[in-house]
């Protein structure tokens, strides 16, 4: 592999620290003292819906965007005094995908090359090895006009790792692909983390993303940062099991219908659906349906299954991360304003 353009950083210091990292838009705040501490060769995952200011975060921490407030490292670099010296230690694959169609696949990644002031040598040498390590084939040779958004995917994601960055932005790296390319950049994202210890922050709003790649998550709602662990960590917040049930009539009645019933633990009511957290799920089904049967509470369905990321969400928000509604005053979603 060639070097990095830069020193590497020290082995104990965190590849990226952030500190009550704020970002503001007039009267929104986007960001809202966001606090993160990301370890080299870690793979996190910052997990929430549009507008939750995940974006926002991102395009800080690549000195995109300047904070408002607090302060953050990336790669031992500050990214407000030193903002040149992060440009050069990281990739950045960003959710829009700008590309010029008229260019081949190689006529952009040789130019990035020169970009980051890499011989014609190490140049070739990074194809090569890119040829194999993204999944991108012969299709170098063609114009990027004639890319399926899967490729320009690849493409771009080729484009941030010319330099053999030390940290890796991926933002919203699968929204809009289909299930088999997705499942093809899940796979890139594995190797560049297994092969070379890169370090890799994504920002995502799909749960399987999430629980599939990343090392660590942090869930993040109104630019707040409201829990964060491993992926099994965060679920174990909710309980072994979840029963969900779909009821008609008052939920606080289901409640309380549900109170001292065998194997239940907890019982969260969100509107006409009520989520119950149980110790042992198939024993605890058969106790439940007969309490709220008894208690005259109409049950349209109920659900036997294993906790989710989103199942922790909703019980830290009350909100389910599928959701879209953090807007703005004027209707525009948060990553809009970034």
């Amino acid at each position: 592999m060639t070097d990095h353009p830069a020193s590497q950083f020290p082995g104990d210091q965190p590849a990226i620290s952030a500190r009550g990292l704020r970002r503001t838009f007039g009267d929104v705040t986007a960001v809202d003292g966001l606090d993160l501490e990301i370890s080299r060769g870690e793979i996190y995952g910052l997990l929430g819906p549009n507008g939750a200011g995940k974006s926002t975060t991102v395009k800080m921490l690549c000195t995109l965007l300047s904070p408002s407030g607090g302060q953050a490292t990336v790669a031992g670099y500050d990214i407000a005094a030193q903002a040149q010296q992060v440009r050069l230690n990281i990739g950045v694959a960003l959710q829009d995908v700008a590309l010029d169609p008229k260019q081949t696949g190689l006529e952009l990644l040789r130019l990035q090359g020169r970009l980051y002031g890499l011989s014609k040598a190490d140049i070739e040498l990074r194809l090569a090895e890119l040829r194999s390590l993204v999944d991108i084939g012969d299709a170098l040779e063609r114009r990027i006009g004639t890319y399926s958004g899967g490729m320009q995917r690849r493409l771009d994601l080729a484009a941030a790792l010319v330099h053999n960055p030390e940290v890796l932005f991926l933002d919203e790296p699968t929204t809009g692909l289909d299930p088999l390319s997705r499942a093809r950049v899940w796979e890139e994202v594995r190797r560049l983390n297994e092969e070379l210890g890169m370090t890799i922050l994504l920002t995502t709003q799909y749960l399987e993303e999430a629980d599939e790649l990343a090392d660590r998550v942090g869930i993040v709602d109104a630019g707040r940062l409201v829990a964060e662990g491993t992926p099994t960590e965060l679920k174990r917040r909710v309980g072994t099991d979840l029963v969900i049930v779909r009821i008609d009539g008052d939920a606080e009645a289901a409640k309380r219908a549900l109170d001292g019933v065998y194997g239940v633990d907890t019982v969260e009511g969100h509107g006409r659906e009520l989520t119950v957290s149980v110790a042992e799920g198939s024993a605890s089904v058969g106790p439940i349906a007969i309490a709220l049967h008894d208690a005259g509470v109409p049950v349209h369905d109920l659900t036997l299954r294993t906790p989710t990321l989103d199942d922790v969400f909703l019980e830290l928000t009350g909100g389910h991360l599928t959701n879209n509604d953090a807007v703005s005053p004027d209707g525009e979603l948060e990553e809009e304003y970034a």
